[in-house]
């Protein structure tokens, strides 16, 4: 599987404890789950997240490559 980089924003950011984090995951599905593990509360909030791949939008079944970049955006209040 490739290694690719999640960048946590909002209240991603404060669920992960971190700004970013690296993994190996084959899809963005297998990628929140990676990086939740143990984690409930990082869960809930990937579960609710838009994520962007390399700055294109993209869903849960995604393929990754090797060196991507993921951004998990909670939905952001506010108008």
């Amino acid at each position: 599987m490739p290694e690719v980089t999640i960048r946590y924003f909002a209240a991603a950011r404060t669920a992960a404890g971190e700004s970013s984090a690296t993994a190996d995951a084959a899809s963005i599905r297998d990628l929140i789950g990676t990086v939740s593990a143990d984690r409930p509360e990082l869960a809930r909030v990937l579960g609710i997240c838009t994520f962007l791949l390399d700055g294109q939008r993209a869903d849960p079944a995604t393929r990754l490559h090797a060196g991507a970049q993921v951004d998990a955006l909670p939905p952001f209040a506010g108008g």
